[in-house]
């Protein structure tokens, strides 16, 4: 594996409702290898029908992850409802969040819009969210001092989830584009806390790590050298779909108005880097 050979200021909140697959999934753990001496213990969650991201602007560039992730449900074949919500504070780490307010009844995802750009309210009794994926800010997992910080507010954070009835997600972020040596820190960190939260872990930063090797000329930054391109977080949405629902994104529909042939590499990218991070027992279709 790749990853481990080696500001926007503001705050958003947002809903999405769309459809998406729901396959019967479960957790799974693979043995350790020479090139990844620590791998993820858990490699598939329970089928989603809700998520909370919450993170900082690496989330909420380009108009949100979740809009994107919304594109890659509604491109692949017609499922399950998948509704979601993102809570971003620019250049925020765990600790800035109160993980526990976004649970409060009536408040954060009471309501989403449709397709249609309908206001559509959660249904009474209905589960808040299924997920909670989060995110540190882009370099305190390998920052001297603020790596405690992480290790501490992603168990904190994950016993809060688990206390509303929801799953730990964490996600993975990549590498600056002008320091890609932070990568194998940033992969090693992520893998230690999904493991000690018993949670899954998603490879976005090891897909920027390959996606670079395979194409250098394709740019995933803008111009500050951290914040993804269009490009960046098509390929962050899409690894996403694949390691959270178990699905191929080679060959969905959705493209988020990238031309064809860079379509396919980012698709083809982070289909391979979640099946090499995860394992290869992932639903096909």
């Amino acid at each position: 594996m790749i990853g481990f050979r080696k500001g926007l200021r503001g705050l958003v909140v947002g809903g999405l409702v769309a459809m998406a697959g729901l396959p019967a999934l479960a957790q799974t753990a693979t043995a350790p290898t020479a090139t990844a001496p620590v791998r993820p213990a858990v490699t598939r969650v329970e089928a989603p029908a809700s998520a909370i991201f919450i993170g900082n602007s690496f989330f909420y560039y380009n108009n949100g992850i979740t809009n994107h992730l919304t594109g890659f449900i509604r491109g692949g074949e017609p499922l399950g409802p998948f509704r979601s919500t993102l809570v971003g504070i620019g250049g925020s780490n765990m600790q800035w969040h109160d993980v526990a307010s976004y649970f409060r009844p009536d408040a954060v995802a009471s309501y989403g819009f449709d397709v249609r750009n309908n206001i559509v309210f959660r249904p009474a009794g209905q589960r808040l969210f299924d997920l909670a994926i989060m995110m540190d800010c882009s370099l305190c997992p390998v920052h001297p001092q603020l790596s405690p910080v992480f290790e501490d507010f992603a168990r904190r954070h994950s016993a809060t989830v688990r206390g509303h009835g929801a799953q730990p997600v964490f996600f993975m972020s990549w590498a600056y584009k002008d320091k890609p040596e932070m990568m194998a820190g940033l992969a090693a960190a992520y893998t230690a806390v999904g493991n000690a939260n018993n949670a899954l872990v998603i490879p976005a930063g090891l897909a920027f790590e390959r996606s670079i090797a395979q194409r250098p000329g394709l740019d995933l930054y803008v111009s500050d050298l951290r914040h993804p391109s269009l490009a960046g977080t098509y390929l962050a949405a899409a690894t996403t779909y694949a390691a959270v629902f178990g699905r191929n994104p080679e060959g969905n529909r959705y493209a988020a108005g990238l031309d064809a042939d860079t379509v396919a590499h980012l698709q083809r990218v982070a289909w391979e880097t979640v099946r090499d991070y995860l394992g290869t027992q992932r639903a096909s279709n």
